[in-house]
C-alpha cells in the first residue's frame, strides 16, 4: 500500500509540475502590455518600463518560472500585481465557497445518483426507462441553463431564495444555505441522472456475475447480497464518474458562480486572467491540481481498499 501511495504521489507532482510550467508557458507570451494596464495609460514609457523591471517582465520565461516556482514551494505565492493582497489570502477567501458548493453537490449526486441506478438496475421497468431518458435529457441542458431557470421561478418570481449571494466574512449558515441552495440544485439536477446511469450499468453486470447466483443459491438475501456483495464491487466505477464529475465541477462551476454572482474560485479566476495578474492566475491553477491530485488519490485508495487488485494494476 506505501508503494501504491508513493506511486500515485509521484505521478501527481510530475502532472502538478507540467500544468504549472505550461501554464506559464502560456501566460509568458500574454504579458505584454501588463505593466501598462497597471500604471494606466498616461504613465511614461520609462515608468512602464521600470514596472516590468520590479515585476520580472523582463526577464526570460525559464528564470520567471524557476523563481515563481522556487518560492511557491516555500507556500509564498506572491502578491497580485493589481491590488497587492497576497495571492494565499485571496485564494483562502474564496476557496471555501466553491469548494461547499462542489462537495455539497456531489455527496447529494452520490447518494441519489446511487438509489437511483440500483433500482434501475434491480426493478428494470419504467425506472430504468426513466433513468435513461432522464440522463440523456441531463446531459443535453448545461447546468447554467438549469441555473438560469431556477433563479427566475424560484428567486425572482416566487422569491423563495435570494438571487444572487449574501455569503460575506462574517455570513452564519442560514446565508450560506440560501445562498447555496439554488446553486447546489442546478448542479444536482444536471448530473445526477448521468451518474445513475453509470451505477446503474455497473450493478447490472455485477448481477450477471456467476458469484451472484451463488450467493443466491445458499439461500443468502436479496438485500444482503445487493448492499454487501454487488454494491461493493460495483462501486469502483460508480466512485471513477463521481471522481470525474467532481473535477468537471471544479473547471464548470465558474458560470455558476457568475450568475449566483457567489465570491467563489470562478469569479477569481475569470478576473484575474481578464487582467492578466499572472500571479493570481498561476495560484488559482496551482490551487486546482492540487485538489484534482488529491481527489484522485483518495479515489484510488478506495478502489484499492474495495478492490487490491487495483493496486499492482
Amino acid at each position: 500500500m506505501v508503494t501504491f501511495i508513493l506511486r500515485k504521489l509521484a505521478a501527481g507532482v510530475v502532472v502538478l509540475a507540467a500544468i504549472s510550467f505550461l501554464t506559464y508557458f502560456l501566460l509568458y507570451f500574454s504579458s505584454a502590455n501588463i505593466a501598462r494596464n497597471i500604471l494606466g495609460e498616461f504613465a511614461s514609457q520609462e515608468q512602464v518600463a521600470a514596472k516590468e523591471i520590479e515585476l520580472g517582465l523582463d526577464q526570460a520565461l525559464l528564470p520567471r518560472f524557476f523563481a515563481w516556482a522556487g518560492h511557491a514551494l516555500t507556500g509564498d505565492l506572491g502578491t497580485s500585481w493589481f491590488t497587492s493582497e497576497p495571492v494565499a489570502r485571496a485564494l483562502m477567501t474564496r476557496l471555501p465557497v466553491t469548494l461547499t458548493v462542489v462537495i455539497v453537490s456531489i455527496i447529494f449526486i452520490a447518494i441519489i445518483a446511487t438509489a437511483l441506478g440500483m433500482a434501475a438496475a434491480v426493478k428494470r421497468g419504467w425506472i430504468d426507462k426513466a433513468v435513461q431518458s432522464a440522463a440523456v435529457i441531463g446531459d443535453a441542458i448545461p447546468s447554467f441553463v438549469m441555473a438560469i431557470i431556477l433563479v427566475t421561478v424560484f428567486a425572482i418570481q416566487l422569491k423563495l431564495f435570494p438571487a444572487t449571494s449574501s455569503i460575506s466574512p462574517d455570513s452564519g449558515s442560514a446565508a450560506w444555505i440560501a445562498s447555496l441552495a439554488l446553486p447546489v440544485l442546478a448542479i444536482v439536477i444536471n448530473g445526477v441522472t448521468s451518474a445513475a446511469q453509470q451505477i446503474r450499468s455497473a450493478v447490472i453486470k455485477q448481477l450477471e456475475k456467476d458469484y451472484v447466483r451463488t450467493l443466491r443459491s445458499r439461500g443468502i438475501s436479496e438485500r444482503e447480497i445487493l448492499f454487501k456483495h454487488v454494491l461493493r464491487s460495483a462501486a469502483p466505477a460508480g466512485l471513477t464518474v463521481l471522481s470525474l464529475q467532481f473535477i468537471g465541477m471544479l473547471g464548470g462551476v465558474v458560470i455558476i458562480e457568475q450568475i449566483f454572482a457567489l465570491p467563489g474560485m470562478g469569479a477569481l479566476a475569470v478576473q484575474s486572467t481578464t487582467m492578466g495578474d499572472i500571479p493570481l492566475v498561476m495560484g488559482v491553477v496551482l490551487y486546482t491540481v492540487v485538489i484534482v491530485i488529491i481527489v484522485n488519490l483518495l479515489v484510488d485508495l478506495i478502489n484499492g481498499w474495495l478492490n487490491p487488485k487495483v493496486r499492482v494494476s
